[in-house]
């Protein structure tokens, strides 16, 4: 078997292999066909097997082809990222943590003070979203996801419950906590149907009554917003509402918290996982929810 002396057979064997034909990764290198063929061909040479089947009219890829391909995809991939890092100079300065709307508002940002004093060397970077996230693509370090969970799983950070908040405002003169008597004095506020209210009733023997629940929001850190202005009795999240209730803005109701099916994951960018500023990262923010969990009324 000859050695492999270029990786440019490597670059025209996997463009071929995305297009399934040489004359459109010739178009991609902007290459002769004919040059794209021959680079794959010696190739095939020097690694002793064939890649592709040669038809009249189009190529395919053998199995073993197959499997080569992935493997060089992926190897391309990682260069590919470590060149654009390293132009950038920035891989190892700089954080990038994707994460959706209200988490960043309501629990990463008013925090993020507490890990830049134990690392004042790392530049931050925070992408909030609520759109999927390409966990391997090179502008994202690592993304928090919220989303239903399973037990077991070794990226989730924190098992969600939900409990009703609300604001001191609503207290009347010498009253010091509301009760769950008093959710029949308000407006519930609700994040898209009042499903999550039914369970906290039940969960607290609390359903019959009438209730309000004309209130409704499309994220939990506006319903959030909403009862720390006083609209009316929340039922968020706890990690939602957490640092709203230990500031004071918020009150949590005396009663049992509803299970959820929802919680926290920590997604690593699979090529950084090994790098310092990530493992920093993970390592704070797991001290950080398990901290929070254990302050949570179930």
């Amino acid at each position: 078997m000859k050695p492999l002396r270029s990786l440019s057979g490597l670059i025209d064997f996997d463009c071929a292999a995305r297009w399934g034909s040489f004359k459109l990764a010739a178009r991609e290198l902007h290459k002769t066909p004919a040059a794209v063929s021959l680079q794959v061909k010696q190739l095939e040479e020097a690694i002793g097997f064939p890649l592709f089947v040669r038809h009249p009219r189009h190529i395919a890829l053998t199995a073993k082809g197959q499997e080569l391909a992935i493997v060089v995809a992926r190897m391309l991939a990682d260069l590919r990222g470590k060149v654009a890092a390293l132009q950038r100079g920035d891989e190892e300065a700089v954080l990038r943590i994707s994460t959706t709307h209200s988490f960043a508002i309501k629990w990463l940002v008013p925090r993020m003070s507490r890990f830049t004093k134990l690392h004042p060397e790392l530049d931050l970077r925070i992408d909030s979203n609520d759109t999927p996230v390409d966990i391997e693509d090179d502008a994202v370090d690592v993304a928090i996801r919220y989303g239903p969970v399973k037990d077991g799983d070794p990226a989730l950070l924190f098992r969600e419950r939900l409990v009703p908040v609300y604001s001191p405002d609503l207290l009347a003169d010498g009253q010091d906590a509301l009760t769950l008597a008093d959710l029949k004095r308000f407006p519930l506020l609700c994040e898209r149907t009042p499903e999550g209210w039914l369970q906290l009733l039940n969960e607290n023997r609390a359903l019959k009554g009438d209730y309000d629940f004309a209130r409704m929001y499309s994220h939990w850190g506006v319903l959030a917003q909403a009862a720390v202005a006083g609209q009316g009795i929340g039922l968020v999240p706890y990690g939602i509402a957490f640092e709203d209730i230990r500031a004071g803005t918020l009150l949590q109701l005396a009663c049992k918290s509803a299970p959820f099916g929802y919680g926290y994951r920590l997604l690593v960018n699979p090529h950084k996982e090994a790098m310092t500023k990530v493992q920093h990262f993970r390592a704070w923010i797991v001290a950080e929810m398990e901290s929070m969990s254990r302050t949570i009324n179930a």
